[in-house]
């Protein structure tokens, strides 16, 4: 059967795109991407207020087993309500008042039949219980799901990573980004000899037989692929951070045999802490304190309880994804991770379409931190040097409405957008107050590309439409094409979307100039044919001499 082609026209306040850009199979997408994706009415009625997600874990038999309470705002009167867990889980009851409803099960989407009048502005709460042995990960935390490792002792070492996957792989819950839970108790019972670590703080342990349990409060707003498990033969350190915001407990769990290890290594956390503090404002969890927990796979922004399994090594893995020698001068996943709760976990995308929002300014993160210890040329070679990872191959912004993201360019390319905004700007101290009020302007919110762009343009003084359509929506990258004729400098730019006249710094002989390139040649007079033409590397793009 002929394959019908899906075009994507994503329109934001001015923005227009070239259709072609933007072509995805209608094929690949079915039902439950619809279901996962996208706010259905059983969605849109309700506001989550609260979760109290209560499991009792067993490592031998890899089954979790428990139940999660949700706590809601009736927002309009419904009486069907979406609640997602995925197979090979199984809901085994759902109780409201103590009545047990009747559930209509869609795949991995559950439709729950309210008897209770669902009166507007009213909080009520239901108990979904659930059991079963969730899907393991391979290869975390690409793929999604529970590690189900052992340490050098025989120990059990456990951990959840879900991002793209969704928090549904091994909790039930709402979901879906735009919808954050304000706050959240996770209690998870273990076998005596191991710790479970999630997010928040740690209210108290229960000794129940042979098994305790621990119970972690969230004080704020967290996405739903934040919450996280960890569990394993855990030693703990701490520090007090004197931060923006008073002190800031920083708390490490790792695993006994890499204590002393750690106390060294994990040393680039203040100094992460520092670093971005200085660029993106005050850390957005102190209610909550900060973690860096060790874990069985590389890592992952969990909210408040970071995820690391860098095998405390420099760079990532020990390599150096800049090739410039730069990206030795830190561990990746400490840095990285830990920037994304300032972008993931405190400015949250709606619509996995807009993932850049996670991605591209965490991976930007890098380079900033590198910035402010190194020095503003090194953080230069960084970024630049990530360009030979990026293929442009898809836009950095996916179809909406399925839960799919866009290229996994949106790690380099939209590290070197941002840099290259940041020459736009031509004031790096106005570029870091810009950084900082966003961590303001939607501090513990969840945003669309559309806002963030807007916002961007608002505060650079700067319409930056076709910037954002160029570098977020095309595979494109601005082709400055120039050539020399009696002593004149012609130049124009291609490949770009409509209406791009992007300025660009080069430098011509000895001169450093603006050029203010269109699709149309532009002319300007020159001192000799002879003359060389270099275009700032700063800026994200291609050159050609004709």
């Amino acid at each position: 059967m002929t394959k019908k082609l899906l075009l994507l026209v994503l329109f934001i306040a001015k923005l227009s795109i070239n259709a072609q850009d933007v072509i995805y199979e209608k094929s690949k997408f079915t039902h439950q991407d619809t279901l996962r994706g996208s706010i259905t009415p059983e969605r849109a009625w309700w506001d989550l207020t609260y979760y109290h997600l209560d499991i009792k874990v067993d490592p031998e038999e890899k089954f979790i087993s428990g139940k999660n309470t949700i706590q809601y705002k009736v927002l309009e009167s419904n009486s069907l309500m979406q609640i997602d867990l995925q197979a090979p889980l199984k809901i085994t009851a759902i109780i409201q008042n103590g009545d047990s409803l009747d559930v209509k099960h869609d795949g991995n989407a559950h439709f729950i039949t309210l008897k209770n009048v669902q009166n507007i502005g009213s909080i009520q709460s239901l108990d979904v219980f659930y059991e079963g042995k969730p899907r393991e990960a391979v290869s975390a935390p690409w793929d999604g799901g529970i590690s189900w490792k052992k340490d050098n002792n025989g120990n059990h070492f456990i951990a959840s990573s879900c991002q793209g996957l969704g928090a549904s792989v091994w909790w039930p819950c709402k979901d879906h980004m735009y919808d954050e839970v304000d706050s959240m108790l996770i209690s998870v019972n273990v076998p005596s000899k191991l710790i479970d670590v999630s997010n928040g703080r740690l209210r108290k342990v229960e000794q129940i037989g042979d098994t305790k349990t621990y119970h972690w409060f969230v004080g704020n707003p967290i996405n739903n692929y934040g919450v996280n498990i960890n569990i394993g033969d855990y030693v703990n350190f701490s520090e007090v951070y004197d931060g923006m915001a008073g002190n800031l407990d920083m708390d490490y769990y790792v695993l006994k045999d890499n204590l002393e290890k750690a106390k060294d290594h994990f040393k680039d956390a203040p100094k992460m802490m520092k670093a971005f503090e200085h660029w993106f404002g005050q850390y957005p969890f102190y209610k909550d304190g900060f973690k860096l927990v060790e874990v069985p796979y590389l890592g992952m922004e969990h909210q408040s309880s970071v995820t690391y399994g860098n095998q405390y090594k420099q760079g990532y893995l020990g390599t150096d994804l800049s090739g410039t020698g730069w990206g030795l001068k830190f561990d990746f996943i400490i840095i990285h991770e830990s920037g994304h709760e300032w972008f993931a976990n405190n400015i949250t995308n709606k619509d996995a379409a807009d993932m850049w929002i996670h991605e591209g300014f965490t991976a930007y993160s890098e380079n900033l931190f590198l910035d402010y210890y190194y020095g503003k040329e090194a953080s230069a070679d960084y970024v630049i040097g990530t360009r030979k990872n990026i293929k442009n191959d898809r836009p950095l912004i996916g179809p909406y409405g399925v839960n799919k993201e866009g290229s996994g360019d949106m790690y380099y390319k939209g590290a070197n957008m941002l840099h290259t905004l940041r020459q736009l700007i031509e004031d790096d101290e106005k570029w870091r107050q810009i950084l900082r009020k966003m961590n303001v302007e939607f501090y513990h919110q969840t945003v669309t590309s559309k806002q963030i762009e807007e916002y961007l343009s608002k505060e650079t003084r700067i319409d930056l439409t076709e910037f954002f359509n160029q570098y977020l929506r095309t595979t494109k990258i601005p082709t400055l094409e120039y050539k020399i004729d009696k002593k004149q400098l012609k130049y124009r730019w291609t490949n770009i979307v409509e209406k791009f006249d992007m300025p660009v710094q080069v430098k011509i002989g000895d001169s450093d100039q603006w050029l203010f390139p269109k699709s149309e040649w532009q002319t300007m007079e020159i001192p000799s044919n002879n003359i060389s033409i270099i275009i700032d590397r700063d800026f994200y793009v291609e050159t050609k001499a004709l």
